[in-house]
C-alpha cells in the first residue's frame, strides 16, 4: 500500500475554476472519504488521482513518486465506480481476473488470488453467474473484487453505493469497511452521504466550491466543525442554526435571537459585543419540557415519529428548528413546549461563517 501526497492542486476547465489549491496528506493504509455536495470538486480530485483528469497546476505524490504525467494504468490504483461496469458476456470469475489476464499472469496465480477475493466477499457460489443474473448489491461486489484482485497501492472509490436502495447501501457499507480492516489497504472514497462518511471514515475531508472545509475525524468534525456549512452539512438531523446579535456586559452575556427571544449565558463567547454572529445546536441537544428562566416557549408544528426516536419541529419567534428526543411522551404534542438551549452545546459562529 502507500501513501498519496496531494499539494497544492488546482484544475480548471477553460475560464471555469473547479478546484483551488487543494493540500491534503493521506497516509498509509488510511481510509479517506471526501464528502460534500454535488458540484463541490471531491469526483473531479478523485479523477485526477487515478489520472482520469489532467492536473492544472500542483502536484500528486502517490507512495513518494510524482504521478502527474503518468497514465492510469501506470499509477498502480484500483478504482470503483458508481456503475458498476462490468462486462455483460463474462462470467462474475471472468469479470474479476480480466486485468490479471490482460497482464499474462500466471493461471496457478489468477486463480488463487480470485478465489481469495470471491472468499473475502461472499461470491463462491456466484462465480460463473453473468452480470444480469446478479442483484445491484452483488453487482458491486463483484466490482470491488475486480480492484481487489489487482493487488494496488490504493483503492479508489467513486460514489459506489448511490445506485443501491436504502437497506442494501447498509449492508455495503458494513462489507466495505470490514475489507478495509482485512485488506489494510490505503482507500479514497467519494461520497455526498455524510452518513457513509460518518460510517466509514479514518478521516473525512469535508468540501464545497472546490476547497477544503475542514479535514479531521468523523467526531472531530460532528463536535467540533470549523464553520457554518461542516456544521450544517454533517449531522442527521442538521444542526439547527438562529442568527442574532452577541451582547456582552462584564462577565455575562446575551444572545438577541432574530425574532425577539433572548438567551442568556453565564460565560462569554469570543465575540464583540454587539456583533451579529449565529448560534447552533444539535437537535439532539435541545431539551423539550425544560423549566427555569432560561427555558423559551416554541410553537410546535409538526411530530415526526422514526421507530428509534422522535423529530419535533419547532417554530422560536420566526425560526424554525428540530430536536431530536427518545422520549415518546411527546408523540402527541401540540400547541407550544417549553424549550431550552444547554449552554454547553452551543456553537457560535461569527459574521463570515467561521467557528469562534
Amino acid at each position: 500500500m502507500a501513501s498519496i501526497d496531494i499539494s497544492a492542486i488546482r484544475k480548471s476547465y477553460g475560464i471555469l475554476p473547479v478546484l483551488h489549491g487543494i493540500d491534503l496528506e493521506i497516509r498509509d493504509g488510511e481510509f479517506v472519504v471526501l464528502v460534500g455536495p454535488s458540484g463541490c470538486g471531491k469526483s473531479t480530485l478523485l479523477r485526477m488521482i487515478a489520472g482520469l483528469e489532467a492536473v492544472t497546476s500542483g502536484e500528486i505524490r502517490i507512495d513518494g513518486k510524482r504521478v502527474n504525467d503518468l497514465a492510469p494504468k501506470d499509477r498502480d490504483i484500483a478504482m470503483v465506480f458508481q456503475s458498476y461496469a462490468l462486462y455483460p458476456h463474462m462470467s462474475v470469475a471472468k469479470n474479476m481476473s480480466y486485468s490479471l489476464r490482460l497482464r499474462k499472469t500466471p493461471a496457478e496465480k489468477i486463480a488463487s488470488v480470485v478465489a481469495g477475493a470471491a472468499t473475502k466477499l461472499g461470491l463462491d457460489p456466484l462465480m460463473e453467474r453473468r452480470p444480469r443474473a446478479l442483484s445491484g448489491g452483488q453487482r458491486q461486489r463483484v466490482a470491488m473484487g475486480r480492484a481487489i484482485v489487482r493487488e494496488p497501492k490504493a483503492f479508489l472509490f467513486d460514489e459506489p453505493l448511490s445506485n443501491l436502495d436504502a437497506r442494501l447501501r447498509e449492508q455495503m457499507r458494513a462489507e466495505i469497511k470490514k475489507l478495509h480492516q482485512d485488506l489494510g489497504a490505503t482507500s479514497i472514497y467519494v461520497t455526498h452521504d455524510q452518513i457513509e462518511a460518518m460510517t466509514l471514515a479514518d478521516r473525512i475531508v469535508a468540501m464545497h466550491g472546490g476547497i477544503v472545509q475542514q479535514v479531521g475525524s468523523p467526531l472531530e468534525l460532528y463536535d467540533n466543525p470549523a464553520n457554518l456549512f461542516v456544521a450544517g452539512f454533517i449531522g442527521s438531523p442538521g444542526m439547527n442554526f438562529f442568527e442574532g446579535r452577541y451582547m456582552r456586559s462584564g462577565e455575562t452575556a446575551s444572545f438577541a435571537l432574530t425574532g425577539g427571544a433572548v438567551l442568556p449565558l453565564p460565560s462569554t463567547a469570543n465575540l464583540p459585543d454587539g456583533s451579529r454572529a449565529t448560534l447552533g445546536i444539535r437537535p439532539e441537544h435541545v431539551i423539550l419540557g425544560a423549566e427555569g428562566p432560561d427555558a423559551m416557549l416554541a410553537k410546535v408544528d409538526l411530530v415526526e415519529p422514526t421507530g428509534f426516536g422522535i423529530i419535533v419541529h419547532l417554530t422560536l419567534g420566526s425560526v424554525a428548528f428540530k430536536a431530536f428526543t427518545l422520549d415518546r411522551r411527546f408523540l402527541g404534542m401540540q400547541g407550544e413546549v417549553a424549550v431550552r438551549l444547554p449552554v454547553p452545546n452551543l456553537h457560535f459562529f461569527d459574521e463570515a461563517g467561521r467557528k469562534v
